[in-house]
């Protein structure tokens, strides 16, 4: 009885440790002009900024994270409507009665009460500058002439933290209106295929704005170590490789 007892208390112990440690996730702390920006990497194309008392959440989708154990939210941006970035369950999880839900067209008509922003749109947002960038596949293809991500329909974001601008891409290749993004702190970019880029297209976007720090994402199976060494020979770029599968 007494063995018996030991072995339903560890697995409850071991199942409560591995469901913690699964929310244990990594994040990196910047110093910028207006405090400290923290991101925290969750998963796929899902992240969480702190930053001045708020929370912010990218694209944030239940299969990555519990989220009713994680911060509510006091802005959510959710790239497009594809099911690995706009989950409806997880943004009521951690919608309150004042959170700004940023969407685009396609996903305001999935999910209501959200402002929609366009691709060269430029908005403030409790006291943060957004930036809407073109998110779409020139490349690779669902079907002929059918790219997985349309011209016009999602979102990248540049969200601006005191005098630090971030760069969240979505699901999109190295698509020419990158050459325009000028200062870039801190970008992530998709790579994996065949929705995305390969680390050679990655690598591509990098050097067209040189983010001072490049962050894969979105990248499943690719191996990272492509881009690190893409990238090796480019100076003022930093590739930083994080758990985001």
């Amino acid at each position: 009885m007494k063995n018996q007892f030991l072995s339903v208390f560890m697995s409850v112990f071991f199942c409560s440790f591995s469901a913690f440690a699964k929310e244990n996730f990594e994040s990196d702390i910047f110093k910028t002009a207006a405090g400290d920006l923290k991101i925290t990497f969750i998963g796929h194309g899902t992240l969480m900024f702190n930053f001045g008392g708020k929370v912010i959440h990218i694209d944030p989708v239940g299969q990555y994270a519990d989220y009713s154990k994680l911060p509510k939210a006091d802005i959510i941006f959710v790239t497009h409507d594809h099911s690995d970035h706009l989950d409806i369950k997880a943004i009521e999880t951690l919608r309150k009665e004042n959170t700004v839900l940023v969407l685009t067209e396609t996903c305001a008509d999935k999910v209501k009460s959200g402002i929609v922003l366009k691709n060269g749109d430029r908005k403030t947002i409790d006291g943060l500058q957004i930036d809407v960038v073109p998110a779409y596949n020139m490349v690779n293809m669902r079907a002929p002439g059918v790219p997985f991500h349309g011209k016009g329909i999602g979102n990248g974001y540049v969200i601006t933290f005191g005098d630090k601008k971030v760069y969240v891409a979505g699901d999109t290749e190295n698509i020419p209106e990158m050459k325009s993004l000028e200062k870039i702190d801190i970008a992530f970019l998709p790579m994996n295929l065949p929705y995305t880029m390969t680390p050679e297209m990655v690598a591509e976007s990098a050097k067209m704005f040189k983010p001072k720090i490049l962050y894969p994402y979105h990248y499943g199976d690719t191996d990272t170590s492509r881009i690190v060494s893409l990238m090796k020979d480019t100076p003022g770029v930093e590739v930083r490789i994080r758990k985001l599968k």
